[in-house]
């Protein structure tokens, strides 16, 4: 879950439309009241937060995030449209993770998010995007990207493609393909997962060699 603090309504909810549409959880709120209110009922994996905000601005709300052991370590990105040096600095040294200045484009933005998220470890094995290269799968909404392209895949030949991706660098046997995938009362062979590979290869084209074979074991996406 990501929270948006943006008293402007169209920027917030174009921030919160394009953090679902890439596959986050997003709410947004439009003061430092309404984020404590809802801090109490759930913490988020990141906070994006205004300065210029009506009554308690942006660094106010930074300096009590900070300094409370509840939610010090959830990392935050200040978003807003001053560009000053001093603003950063200052932001940067109060404990934020990041700065971006209005206006700025959806790509970059999620790009920084990402970037967040991956060096706080925000992002687990659970998380919305997976991503290797230019091979993109969004989770939720069952999406494979190719260099930005979408790729059509049958629902086994997905969650295969995801567990592999899931486990980047490690060795996956086929049975253990076969167990994740198909369950365990799958009453077929393994050679169904040799199958399943080659038709992934052949519609992941370039992204295809990322899906290595280990003779006499099964398959692994390298790191």
């Amino acid at each position: 879950m990501i929270y948006c603090v943006e008293d402007e309504r169209n920027i917030r909810e174009l921030i919160v439309y394009t953090l679902e549409s890439s596959g986050y959880s997003a709410r947004g709120f439009e003061s430092g009241k309404e984020l404590y209110k809802n801090l109490e009922q759930k913490l988020p994996e990141l906070i994006l937060l205004d300065i210029m905000l009506p009554g308690e601005d942006g660094m106010e709300i930074l300096s009590r995030l900070k300094n409370s052991e509840v939610t010090r370590d959830i990392p935050v990105i200040m978003v807003t449209a001053k560009g000053a040096e001093y603003d950063k600095v200052l932001g940067l040294d109060c404990g934020a993770d990041d700065y971006i200045t209005k206006p700025f484009g959806m790509m970059e933005f999620i790009a920084r998010v990402r970037a967040v998220l991956r060096r706080t470890g925000k992002e687990d094995k659970n998380q919305a995007i997976l991503e290797h290269g230019k091979l993109q799968i969004m989770v939720l909404q069952h999406q494979v990207l190719v260099d930005g392209k979408k790729i059509v895949l049958t629902l086994k030949e997905f969650e295969l493609l995801k567990y592999l991706m899931e486990n980047q660098g490690i060795v996956l046997s086929r049975d253990s393909l076969l167990g994740h995938v198909w369950g365990y009362d799958f009453d077929g062979e393994t050679r169904t997962v040799d199958v399943h590979v080659r038709t992934l290869r052949q519609k992941l084209g370039a992204c295809g060699e990322l899906i290595e074979t280990v003779r006499g074991v099964g398959y692994r996406i390298g790191d």
